[in-house]
C-alpha cells in the first residue's frame, strides 16, 4: 500500500532542519515529485516554522513523539523516508533507527557519535538487512566531502594506474564557519558516555571501530602538528577526522575493500609555511572550546548572511606503490556546520529515495550507498564541486 509521504523531516522546528526545510521549498517544491513533511514534537511549533519559512499553508505537518511506540509505528506507517537532524543521537535517536529498521523504512542522519554508531550496527544491521530499510549516517560536512572525496580518488586511480591509492591524505586547505550546536553536543554527549563506560572509549580510539570483523594497519594519529614537506605547510589536528577516517574505512569494507586491506588513510588541516603556519596548528591543536562551555547550543547558529559567507575546501593526495599520485578537491559554497549540511543531507535523502534504488537494506555509509549518483546531485543542486588536481 503507498505511503503519504517519501520523506519525513524529523526535527523540522530546530535550526538545521529549518534549513531542511527551506532548501525542501527551493529544490523540491509541491508538484516536483518529492513528497515531503515537516516533523516534530509539537503541532503548533510546526506550525509556526512552517509559517515563518513561508511554506504553503497545507504543508504537511507530522506530530511525533518518540518516546511512544504507537506514536512511532504511525511515524513509520507514514513514511518511505525519515531524515532526522535531532542529536545528539545516542540520547534521541535509539528507538527512532530501531523503528526505522524494523520497518523497512529508509532513514538518513547528520551523526559524528562513532560509539553510537556501532552500537547501532551491531544492534540494528541484521535488521535493516531483512526489512529492506537503508540507513545511512553522517549525511552532513561529516562526513560526505570526505567520504566521497576518497571515493573518488579511488574511483579514479584504479581507472588510470588500475589499482587503489594504498594511502591518501584528507587536508582542509580552508574553512570558513561554524561547527554546529549539535556538534557540540554531540561531542559532550559522547564524553560524559566514554567516562561512564570503558568500551565507548576503545571504540573511541579504535580506527576500524565501524568495521566490525576487520583490523586494518596501523593509522596515523593526526593528533600533533607536523610539517607537510610536499605542500610546505604546517598541519593541525582536525575536529571531524575521529569520526569522517571511521567512516572512510567503513565505506571500503562495505565496498569489498576496494580502497585494499592495507589502505591508510588520515585528515589534518593545513595552516600555512613557515613559523606563523607552525604557530597556527600549535594554537590548533592546544584549542579545546567546541566541547567545552560557551560554544554553539542546540538550535543556536549563524545569520543567513555568516552562512552565505562560509566555504570549505578539501584536498585529497592518494599515492599508490608504484609512484603514482592523484589529487582531489572537493569544495562546497556555504558554511561547512549549517548552510552546507542542510543542503548534503537533503540531497542525500532524494538520492536514497530517488536513484539508488537498486541499493539493499542495510547500515550505510554515504560512498557506498549512492556513489557517482550523490556527487551528481551535489554538483547540480548543492553548491559542491568535485574536481581533479595536478600537483
Amino acid at each position: 500500500m503507498s505511503k503519504p509521504f517519501d520523506l519525513v523531516v524529523h526535527g523540522a522546528t530546530g535550526f538545521t532542519g529549518r534549513l531542511v526545510v527551506e532548501f525542501l521549498l527551493q529544490q523540491y517544491p509541491a508538484g516536483s515529485g518529492l513528497r515531503w513533511a515537516m516533523g516534530g514534537r509539537s503541532a503548533e511549533k510546526l506550525a509556526a516554522v512552517r509559517d515563518e519559512v513561508g511554506a504553503p499553508a497545507d504543508t504537511p505537518l507530522v506530530v511525533t513523539d518518540i518516546a511512544s511506540p504507537a506514536s512511532l509505528q504511525a511515524l513509520m506507517a507514514q513514511t518511505r523516508l525519515v531524515l532526522t537532524t535531532v542529536g545528539p543521537y545516542q540520547l534521541y535517536g535509539n528507538e527512532l533507527l530501531a523503528a526505522c529498521a524494523a520497518a523497512g523504512v529508509d532513514y538518513v542522519d547528520l551523526c559524528g557519535e562513532p560509539a553510537w554508531m556501532r552500537q547501532m550496527i551491531d544492534a540494528h544491521e541484521a535488521h535493516a538487512q531483512r526489512s529492506g530499510a537503508r540507513i545511512v549516517f553522517s549525511c552532513g560536512f561529516d562526513s560526505i566531502p570526505f567520504d566521497l572525496g576518497v571515493w573518488l580518488l579511488q574511483t579514479e586511480m584504479k581507472a588510470r594506474h588500475g589499482a587503489p591509492a594504498a594511502r591518501v591524505r584528507g587536508r582542509v586547505r580552508k574553512m570558513k564557519g561554524t561547527f554546529s550546536g549539535g556538534t557540540a553536543a554531540s561531542l559532550k554527549a559522547t564524553m560524559a558516555a566514554a567516562a561512564a563506560n570503558p568500551r565507548v572509549l576503545e571504540l573511541l580510539r579504535d580506527p576500524f571501530s565501524l568495521t566490525p570483523g576487520f583490523q586494518g594497519p596501523k593509522q596515523p594519529s593526526g593528533n600533533r602538528p607536523m610539517l607537510e614537506n610536499d605542500l610546505g605547510q604546517w598541519a593541525a589536528p582536525f575536529v571531524m577526522a575521529a569520526i569522517n577516517t571511521r567512516n572512510v574505512h567503513r565505506s571500503n569494507a562495505l565496498l569489498q575493500h576496494a580502497y585494499g586491506t592495507d589502505f591508510v588513510y588520515d585528515e589534518m588541516l593545513l595552516t600555512g609555511p613557515g613559523d606563523k603556519g607552525q604557530a597556527i596548528a600549535n594554537a590548533v591543536a592546544a584549542d579545546k572550546s567546541l566541547g567545552g562551555e560557551g560554544g554553539p547550543q542546540p538550535g543556536e547558529g549563524p545569520s543567513r548572511e555568516e552562512r552565505d559567507a562560509g566555504f570549505y575546501d578539501v584536498l585529497f593526495i592518494g599515492d599508490d606503490s608504484q609512484g603514482h599520485q592523484l589529487r582531489v578537491a572537493v569544495k562546497g559554497d556555504r558554511d561547512p556546520g549549517y548552510g552546507s549540511t542542510s543542503k548534503m543531507i537533503t540531497e542525500a535523502a532524494a538520492c536514497l529515495l530517488l536513484d539508488a534504488t537498486d541499493t539493499p537494506g542495510g547500515i550505510w555509509t554515504p560512498a557506498a550507498a549512492l556513489g557517482q549518483r550523490l556527487i551528481d546531485r551535489l554538483v547540480k543542486r548543492a553548491g559542491l564541486t568535485f574536481a581533479m588536481e595536478t600537483a
